[in-house]
C-alpha cells in the first residue's frame, strides 16, 4: 500500500521560503508521476505542481509559476515543492499525490493515492 507523508509546513512571513518533502513508501515510485495541491479554508483544493516519473518534465499552476519549484529524488523515493516569495494567500494545506502513470498532471481526479498534508502558514 503506497504511503505519502508529507513534512516541512510551518509557519513564515510574506516574503520568506519554505521547502516542503513528500516521503513516499510501499509503491513503485521511480514510474509514478508525483504532484502538490493545496486547500484553503473554504476554497476548492487547487493544483499547485507535478512531475513525471523522471523529473524531466514539470507543470505548475498560475500561482507557483515563477515561485515554486517541483523536484524529485529518486533515491530517497521523495518528491520536493521549494516555495519562494510567499503570500499570505498561499496559505494552506498543501497535499502531496501520486499517480499511477508515468506522467504529469494538472487534475487532481489523475491521481491515486494522496497525503495527509501540510500546513503552510505565511503572514503579512
Amino acid at each position: 500500500q503506497v504511503q505519502l507523508v508529507e513534512s516541512g509546513g510551518g509557519l513564515v512571513q510574506a516574503g520568506g521560503s519554505l521547502r516542503l518533502s513528500c516521503a513516499a513508501s510501499g509503491g513503485t515510485f521511480g514510474t509514478a508521476g508525483m504532484g502538490w495541491f493545496r486547500q484553503a479554508p473554504g476554497k476548492e483544493r487547487e493544483f499547485v505542481a507535478a512531475i513525471n516519473w523522471s523529473g524531466t518534465h514539470t507543470d505548475y499552476g498560475d500561482s507557483a509559476k515563477g515561485r515554486f519549484t517541483i523536484s524529485r529524488d529518486a533515491t530517497k523515493n521523495t518528491v520536493y515543492l521549494q516555495m519562494n516569495s510567499l503570500k499570505p494567500e498561499d496559505t494552506a494545506v498543501y497535499y502531496c499525490a501520486r499517480r499511477l502513470t508515468y506522467y504529469s498532471s494538472s487534475r487532481a481526479a489523475d491521481f491515486a493515492s494522496w497525503g495527509q498534508g501540510t500546513q503552510v502558514t505565511v503572514s503579512s
